[in-house]
């Protein structure tokens, strides 16, 4: 627990200074007992009132902490505070208030804890909406007994929550496969492998004990895996519209936020075949990330999808811009509601180079929108690229609710017990910094 930043003590009972010198000067021209009573009982009192809440800026201590520094929307976000009282005076009354930016989020509380004793209390609460936010900090106002201080205590500790969009299973999207026969490139981190290993490699964080190459390792005194020989694949890229022209809806019926949803799990689903999957889109700023593999490549499309919003940037001129990059081997996963299909001349550049698309056109009319999207599907199959239609219904299913963080996880065993795999207090406690 860390010592406040800032504690500051103020008089509310500005009257009492004046009324205390009143009744001296009136001792000193008209003395009488009834002054010195007066004196007495409000000196005291005062005096009083100043050393209790002296001891409780000096002995309170506030702590909070929390589970994950990673969320998904729909997981359990869950805090713990704690406040101790190492004087004697007790806090009869501290209004505990939260300055966290997460949305819908209410922690604030009123509470007290007795002299030389804590209070402690957990917070549970649901993560609503993808983005980056701060829990904490937080301030104390607590006083004396008669209310004649106000006392507040700033705690400055805070830490930085990245809630992603939800990642939910895709079982009607199938990707278009890039590349030929023949083509492609052995990667190291595919799912996909053959019996036939091709070479060696420095071992990195996250590869299977089963790749490690024994007689090369003791040999050389390090640790490397072995590369295999696999079936040739394209990369990734995936494209989303973020074109605040064309987007529908509010919030979380948005077709924003279901192209986000969309991308999200797209990005699971490639990278878990072992694909090497990366991210294209122009919201308020350009995020470029080239396909890559491994947890980390998904941590960062989703950290990058967390704050994705919608700017000025149309879909055709995002294709022109980046189409340099692109070669025969990609599978260009393009997510939409741009219906009027504008954007198609832009693609066939890409499409002649030998680049396979599927694109995921979000239905603007289901969504609360006009346009038709007709024209547009029967335009795309007549150059023989994949298409869906996507509406609404497609993540409202019960199979695609998100939310497995902070909740209890079950296998049910062949005999049919539930048995549980993970429960919400499994994970550790860490303290804002």
């Amino acid at each position: 627990m860390k010592q406040p930043v800032e504690l500051r003590l103020r008089l509310r009972a500005r009257f009492l200074p004046l009324l205390i010198g009143l009744l001296a000067a009136a001792q000193l021209v008209v003395p009488f007992r009834g002054w010195v009573i007066l004196l007495i009982g409000l000196g005291g009192g005062w005096l009083v009132c100043y050393l209790w809440v002296r001891s409780l800026g000096y002995n309170l201590r506030f702590s909070r902490e929390t589970r994950f520094g990673w969320a998904q929307v729909g997981d359990r976000l869950e805090e713990r505070f704690t406040l101790v009282n190492r004087g004697w005076p007790p806090a009869l009354w501290i209004e505990v208030i939260d300055h966290s930016t997460m949305f819908n989020y209410q922690v604030s509380r009123v509470t007290g804890v007795g002299g030389n004793t804590q209070t402690r209390w957990q917070t549970h609460s649901i993560c609503e909406r993808r983005g980056v936010f701060t829990l904490g900090p937080t301030t104390l106002h607590t006083g004396d007994p008669f209310g004649l201080y106000a006392l507040t205590l700033r705690y400055p500790n805070w830490t930085t929550l990245t809630v992603t969009p939800p990642v939910v299973p895709l079982p009607t999207i199938e990707v278009a496969p890039g590349g030929h026969v023949g083509e492609g490139r052995p990667r190291a981190n595919t799912l996909e492998r053959t019996v036939s290993a091709a070479t060696v490699r420095d071992y990195l964080p996250g590869d299977a004990l089963n790749w490690i190459h024994w007689p090369t390792s003791a040999r050389r005194n390090a640790l490397f895996v072995r590369l295999f020989d696999n079936t040739p694949a394209g990369d990734w890229w995936i494209f989303l519209d973020l074109d605040q022209q064309v987007q529908t809806s509010q919030a979380d019926a948005s077709t924003e936020e279901h192209g986000v949803i969309l991308a999200a799990s797209l990005a699971d689903q490639g990278l878990r075949q072992g694909r090497a999957v990366g991210l294209v889109t122009h919201g308020e700023t350009l995020a470029w990330l080239p396909p890559q593999t491994g947890p980390g490549q998904r941590q960062e499309i989703l950290r990058i999808l967390a704050v994705a919003n919608p700017g000025p940037r149309p879909l055709a001129e995002l294709l022109a811009r980046v189409r340099p990059a692109f070669n025969r081997q990609a599978s260009l996963i393009i997510i939409t509601p741009a219906a009027s299909g504008d954007w198609i001349e832009a693609l066939l550049p890409l499409l002649r180079r030998g680049a396979v698309a599927t694109v995921l056109l979000l239905d603007p009319v289901t969504f609360g929108g006009a346009g038709e999207a007709g024209s547009t599907l029967a335009l795309l199959a007549n150059l023989g690229v994949s298409r869906y239609l996507i509406t609404p219904e497609l993540l409202g299913r019960p199979e695609a609710r998100p939310g497995q963080q902070g909740n209890w996880e079950w296998r049910i065993m062949p005999t049919g017990k539930a048995v549980p795999v993970r429960r919400p207090g499994d994970a550790p406690w860490r303290e804002l910094s």
